[in-house]
């Protein structure tokens, strides 16, 4: 499957450039269908024309401020992870720190960017998260595991063990899954695949591949799913472009 992908990653390729009006359009829908998505799976209840008015700096009458914050927060950590690619950046915990810090900010400002210092479950997961003490160790232990194994990984499969195991820590009180999908799409886009969007109705799929990752260390399931996202976002390029 992931050599099929890249087949039509590189027929895509062939293409560029790509239509600069096809490339905004494609962009704002993705910046609407991400952020709709990821805030609805951790329940957020805008609806996706409610997101869009929201994106484009109105209020919404009935809505909390914190969704609208997540609406305008998780913006700004796409922003963020754009330039981060362009800039060529490194992996770091700098980087996550700054990434849940814009998640954050405005919503608990006093733990945005800062490691747990807790113990915490994950509702409804077998997965046991490790105590807050480990965390640091963890974190350091997930960027040197990026970059050593992890160099010689599809990119693909590395982007996905970078949310499993991101997740897995759970090193933030609040805010990890929206952190975990933004460092998933940062990996696919450091190496020319377009971000996903994973799907609020899938969301059940997603978690359950998720605990099977982090209770078996049976990752299939999940690369599974983030390879069929992206080949589908390669399909819709390729038809419109």
């Amino acid at each position: 499957m992931l050599e099929d992908i890249d087949q039509k990653k590189n027929n895509l390729d062939s293409k560029r450039p790509f239509p600069i009006n096809t490339v905004k359009s494609i962009r704002e829908n993705l910046f609407l269908e991400w952020t709709y998505n990821s805030n609805a799976i951790e329940g957020n209840t805008l609806t996706l024309s409610e997101t869009k008015v929201v994106l484009e700096g109105i209020t919404v009458g009935g809505k909390t401020f914190r969704e609208h914050l997540e609406v305008i927060n998780h913006r700004a950590a796409i922003l963020y992870i754009e330039d981060i690619v362009s800039k060529k950046e490194a992996f770091s915990q700098w980087q996550i720190k700054n990434i849940h810090q814009l998640i954050l900010k405005g919503i608990d400002d006093a733990n945005a960017g800062v490691y747990r210092k807790e113990n915490v479950l994950i509702a409804g997961a077998q997965h046991l998260p490790p105590e807050w003490l480990l965390v640091q160790s963890e974190m350091e232990s997930l960027v040197k595991w990026y970059e050593g194994e992890a160099r010689v990984l599809h990119p693909i499969t590395r982007a996905s063990l970078v949310h499993v195991l991101f997740v897995k820590i759970h090193p933030f009180i609040d805010g990890n899954g929206r952190t975990a999908r933004l460092l998933l799409n940062l990996e696919l886009m450091k190496n020319g695949y377009p971000p996903i969007v994973i799907k609020k109705e899938h969301r059940f799929q997603y978690y359950d591949a998720l605990d099977k990752a982090h209770t078996t260390n049976d990752y299939e399931d999940f690369i599974k799913i983030v390879a069929i996202e992206v080949e589908q976002m390669l399909d819709l390029y390729t038809k419109l472009i």
